[in-house]
């Protein structure tokens, strides 16, 4: 039988604009397009640690746990939860979105007895509901969403840490959709263990997952150790508490990223060149630098879409800088309007999940995407195709009110 053989990959031109992932920076591209070595070259090795110590300082820490984990956002996730949680273990998830949601989820999968406590969709938790839920469940382990893209909410983390400390809990943070373009001080906010991708504002593609663990987070994850068989050495820790994934052991891949060196896995070569270029992109800018821009782009594509006329969905207060949830005109049909952006200009908005799929657009401003062209080429392209649909919005109200943002950002 014989079958065609497709060409060559070759992709369309896109805008992403949704809520992630988005269009990665063309340095970082390049990057993954360099040669591959050995997994234990000098080279290899050496970029492992420079890699290291760039997301200490994207994350505000001087933790030397600080590595990557190979797989998507939720690896990381995965990772973090399985490793430092054990079967009955109480963990106290405050959920305010889909991702919330997810980590109860995976604790529960983890053997957890898991506790929630919600807000409705659009809402975040004031720090007392926070402190009463620790004080009544009394967790090992509490996590907690920072920004949830389902609902464009970011929630305060910086007092959460001191109370989880004072009623011994440790303390995770989801930071996928927030980190490099929302403040994140991991050290200064009692953090023990916080995990990201690079598909959102850091400006990268899927498939890496930066994570960093406290001395406390460590001393949990070691004391569940068991090297697998076929590399174990005399000596090595065989805990009966051991951690029930092999591809998640934060205690072996811990020794695969230390000095040790452990074969735990092949490290994958390309994801490491992006990592690493996003976090240098970052830093290069200036962490805080990074952070305004984001706000200010957020602020100009917030100003843009109220000034077609649409309202905005959530607590604007708490919202993140990267991301805007709008409510779909009651004239239009959300799906169509998406489809008709995308086939007609080649930009992509996101919808949502839950109660509010259908219900609002996810218009992201994150990364390489948080930038002034970006934003007026998006609502210029959204303001035409609503038109089309039949919606009454205000001629050029969009673009007139993201340049007046601008305008006054230069004053």
């Amino acid at each position: 039988m014989n079958t065609a053989i497709p060409g060559p990959i070759d992709p369309p031109a896109r805008l992403l604009m949704g809520p992630g992932p988005i269009s990665a920076y063309p340095s970082v591209l390049r990057a993954m397009g360099s040669p591959l070595v050995g997994q234990y070259d000098p080279f290899m090795t050496a970029t492992m640690n420079e890699t290291q110590e760039l997301y200490r300082q994207v994350w505000g820490t001087k933790n030397d746990a600080t590595l990557l984990i190979d797989g998507t956002s939720r690896a990381g996730i995965e990772a973090a939860m399985v490793s430092l949680i054990r079967p009955g273990d109480r963990v106290l998830v405050p959920v305010f979105g889909r991702f919330g949601h997810l980590l109860a989820e995976i604790a529960e999968r983890a053997l957890a007895e898991v506790h929630t406590i919600e807000v409705p969709w659009g809402q975040v938790f004031p720090v007392s509901a926070i402190r009463e839920a620790v004080e009544r469940v009394k967790p090992h382990l509490v996590a907690c969403v920072q920004g949830d893209t389902s609902t464009t909410m970011l929630q305060p983390l910086e007092e959460i840490g001191e109370i989880c400390r004072a009623h011994g809990a440790l303390f995770y943070s989801d930071a996928t959709a927030s980190l490099g373009g929302n403040p994140f001080e991991m050290d200064a906010w009692g953090l023990d263990a916080a995990t990201a991708g690079l598909q959102k504002c850091l400006g990268g593609p899927s498939g890496s997952a930066p994570i960093s663990l406290s001395e406390r987070a460590v001393e949990v994850a070691r004391s569940r150790a068991r090297v697998e068989a076929g590399i174990r050495e005399e000596g090595d820790a065989v805990s009966s508490d051991f951690i029930r994934s092999n591809y998640f052991d934060l205690a072996m891949i811990l020794d695969y990223w230390g000095p040790r060196r452990l074969n735990h896995h092949t490290e994958a070569t390309t994801m490491l060149y992006g990592a690493r270029e996003c976090a240098r992109v970052l830093l290069l800018e200036g962490r805080d630098a990074v952070i305004e821009r984001h706000r200010l782009h957020g602020d100009a594509m917030l100003a843009g879409v109220e000034g077609l006329g649409l309202t905005v969905f959530g607590d604007v207060a708490h919202k993140m800088t990267n991301v805007v949830a709008v409510e779909i005109p009651e004239a239009v049909v959300g799906d169509a309007v998406r489809a008709e952006l995308l086939s007609d200009f080649g930009i992509e908005i996101g919808t949502s999940f839950g109660p509010l799929h259908g219900r609002v657009w996810r218009i992201g401003t994150m990364g390489y995407n948080a930038r002034t062209d970006a934003v007026l080429t998006t609502l210029a392209a959204l303001e035409a195709v609503l038109r089309r649909h039949g919606a009454a919005v205000p001629a050029g109200g969009g673009v007139e009110a993201a340049q007046g943002v601008y305008v006054g950002a230069r004053a």
